[in-house]
């Protein structure tokens, strides 16, 4: 395949009970688009038949390729699938597909133009949240507090698993990811505003699956320490110099 315009990178850890919907879905959503896509599954750590899945999968779905890594981590997941991805557009996104598939056009041109990064948000106007339990989102909230605080002032919802960045962006700022877990996509996000990128919110109808990965009040004490540890890496200038 020619670069395609478009790669689509799926993590998938332990996925076996959701990963064929979703690829079903990815399928069907590919044969319809007029430009060329390749979608790329990471399999991180499963103890499951992820990886089988997929591969199976891939058997009739020419424009699929699975990766595989032996270790967990979503950030190490979604590094792994960004830095193999060849397309002008890369798109992360969650196995669940908690937001269409169909959505994923309005993070694309000619939908969208003149931006580096753009952000499913569902904190942004227009943005529709289905099903999900009150104190999952006050938790969301809280937390995203503590991230315009230390990280990203101004950005509304950057938890969300559905992120496009342009190709030669990508190049760019994923060799400069130190985090392996959740919060790998507020480091990105960070060093992307640091160099000056330009990073866009789009809003999405939001679907909560109850088999979501994230453990509430773990998760969170973790990516509150992340949050620390970003900004000690941008004192200790990993990051490189902040654009001025």
């Amino acid at each position: 395949m020619d670069k395609p315009f478009l790669s689509i990178i799926i993590p998938a850890h332990n996925e076996e009970a959701r990963l064929p919907d979703t690829l079903q879905q990815v399928l069907e959503f590919t044969q319809k688009q007029e430009y060329s896509i390749e979608v790329i599954v990471v399999e991180n750590g499963s103890h499951d038949r992820t990886l089988q899945i997929a591969q199976e999968f891939a058997r009739g779905f020419p424009e699929l390729r699975v990766l595989r890594s032996e270790l967990s981590g979503k950030g190490r997941a979604v590094h792994m699938g960004m830095l193999a991805a060849r397309g002008e557009y890369r798109f992360m996104c969650d196995a669940d597909f908690s937001m269409p598939v169909t959505e994923i056009n309005r993070f694309l041109p000619p939908m969208l133009n003149g931006y580096d990064i753009a952000i499913a948000s569902r904190e942004a106007p227009g943005a529709v949240r289905y099903n999900e339990p009150a104190y999952r989102h006050l938790v969301g909230r809280v937390y995203n507090a503590m991230i315009r605080l230390l990280a990203l002032p101004g950005l509304n919802d950057t938890q969300c698993g559905f992120k496009c960045f342009r190709g030669e962006v990508v190049e760019v700022l994923f060799p400069k990811q130190t985090l392996s877990g959740w919060s790998f996509d507020v480091e990105v996000l960070f060093i992307a505003r640091r160099m000056g990128y330009r990073i866009v919110e789009v809003p999405i109808p939001y679907y909560f699956d109850t088999g979501s990965k994230i453990r509430v009040w773990r998760d969170s004490v973790s990516m509150g320490t992340d949050l620390l540890k970003i900004r000690a890496n941008a004192w200790r200038g990993l990051y490189g110099a902040k654009k001025r």
